[in-house]
C-alpha cells in the first residue's frame, strides 16, 4: 500500500529483514497509516514455528531509513501447491510504502524472488488494489465500522432483529471472561470448524500467536453456569479490534452464544475506547458473509492479486470449490479427537 510522492533522496535498496531489524519494522508497521496488524513482525516467527513454512519478509530502506516492508511466506505442498503470499493465514497483507519507488522495489523483488523460488503464483492480499493488470480473485470481502463512544449507541445500531438474539444472550445468563491462555478457546472454536467440515489449526499455532503478540492478542470465552459457550481471539492494532478466529460449541445456538460473544467484545473495545471493529473478513456466499451483513456492517472487497509465474491460472484452494465438497461432508463425519489430531497437518498448507 502506497503512501505519498518521494520525500528524500538516495537510491531504494531492498533486502531480507534480519533479527535486529524486527524493532524497527514493527516501529515502521505502527506508524504507517495504512498498515494493519498482520504487516508485524511477529507473524515472521508464529509461521516458522507453527507451520514450518519459509518466510521472506522484505524492507527497503532508503538513507539508512526504512521506507517499506513487506511480509512474505512460501508454501511448499503437494495437496495445494507451490505458493508465495502476502501473507498466508491473514487477511491482509501486500506491500506498505512511504513513496513509489520504495513500492517499486519491493514489488520488484517480490516477483523475482517467485521466479527464483519457481512458485506457481506470487499472492498479494490487499485492502486496495494495486495491480490492475493482474489476475484478482473477486470472493472476499472486509467487514469494518467504527465504534460509537457510547455502549448503548452500539447496541442501538445493531439491526432489530440481530439485537433481539444479542439480548436472548444477555437474557440467558450468558458471562464474558478474558482468559489469560488458549485452553477454553480451543474446545469451543474445534468444536465449531468441524461441525463446518474444515481443518483445525493445531493448538500450537495459537499458543504461539497469544505467546508473540502478547496483550494484543486476547481470547474471550463466554460461559453460563461455568461451562464454556463459545470463545473468540481478538487482535488488536492501534484503535482497532479484530476479532479473527472464533466458535462455539453446539450448545451455543439455544442461547446465542455466537452473539452474545461479539456483543461483549464490542461493548469491552467501546469502553477501551477503541475505535473500528474488524470483523474480518468473509467469502461471498458463505454462512460467515451473512451473518455480520445481519450485524448492520457492509461489506468492503479485498483485492487479492496474482503473478502468475508457473501456474496458468488463479489457484483456488478454498472450501467453496466444488472439488472439496466430498472432503468437508467427510470431514464432519470424523470424530472430533480425530479431526483434531489430522486437521493441523492438512490446514498448515492451506494459508
Amino acid at each position: 500500500m502506497r503512501a505519498q510522492p518521494l520525500a528524500m533522496t538516495g537510491e531504494v535498496t531492498t533486502r531480507p529483514v534480519e533479527a535486529g531489524d524486527l524493532a524497527r519494522w514493527d516501529a515502521y508497521v505502527a506508524a504507517h497509516p495504512t498498515a494493519s496488524f498482520f504487516h508485524r513482525a511477529g507473524w515472521k516467527r508464529v509461521i516458522e514455528d507453527a507451520f514450518g513454512h519459509r518466510t521472506h519478509f522484505l524492507l527497503a530502506e532508503q538513507a539508512g531509513a526504512i521506507v517499506g516492508v513487506l511480509p512474505l511466506a512460501e508454501i511448499r505442498s503437494r495437496l495445494f501447491g507451490h505458493s508465495l503470499g502476502s501473507l498466508p493465514f491473514c487477511a491482509y497483507g501486500g506491500i506498505l510504502a512511504d513513496h513509489d519507488a520504495a513500492f517499486g522495489a519491493l514489488d520488484a523483488a517480490a516477483q523475482a524472488l517467485a521466479r527464483q523460488l519457481g512458485v506457481g503464483a506470487l499472492e498479494y492480499r490487499n485492502q486496495l488494489a494495486q495491480h490492475s493488470d493482474w489476475p484478482t480473485k473477486d470472493l472476499y470481502v472486509t467487514f469494518r465500522k467504527a465504534i460509537a463512544p457510547e455502549v448503548e449507541a452500539n447496541m442501538n445500531a445493531i439491526p432489530r432483529k440481530q439485537r433481539a438474539m444479542v439480548r436472548k444472550g444477555i437474557k440467558a445468563g450468558l458471562v464474558g471472561e478474558v482468559d489469560a491462555d488458549t485452553t477454553r478457546f480451543f474446545q469451543a472454536y474445534s468444536a465449531s470448524v468441524h461441525r463446518l467440515g474444515t481443518p483445525v489449526f493445531s493448538r500450537r499455532f495459537f499458543r504461539l500467536l497469544k505467546e508473540e503478540f502478547g496483550d494484543d492478542c486476547e481470547v474471550l470465552t463466554i460461559t453460563l453456569d461455568g461451562q464454556v459457550i463459545s470463545s473468540v481471539m481478538s487482535f488488536y492494532f492501534r484503535d482497532e479490534v479484530l476479532p479473527y478466529y472464533g466458535g462455539g460449541v453446539p450448545e451455543a445456538r439455544a442461547v446465542a452464544g455466537n452473539d452474545f460473544m461479539y456483543w461483549d467484545l464490542m461493548r469491552r473495545a467501546c469502553e477501551r475506547g477503541l475505535r473500528v471493529f474488524d470483523f474480518g473478513r468473509s467469502k461471498r456466499g458463505s454462512g460467515s458473509f451473512d451473518f455480520k451483513k445481519n450485524w448492520g456492517f457492509e461489506p468492503t472487497p479485498l483485492h487479492y492479486e496474482y503473478f502468475l509465474v508457473n501456474d496458468r491460472a488463479i489457484p483456488e484452494v478454498n472450501p467453496l470449490n466444488p472439488k472439496y465438497q466430498f472432503f468437508i461432508r467427510v470431514w464432519k463425519k470424523l470424530p472430533l479427537p480425530l479431526a483434531n489430531a489430522i486437521g493441523p497437518h492438512i490446514v498448515k498448507n492451506l494459508g
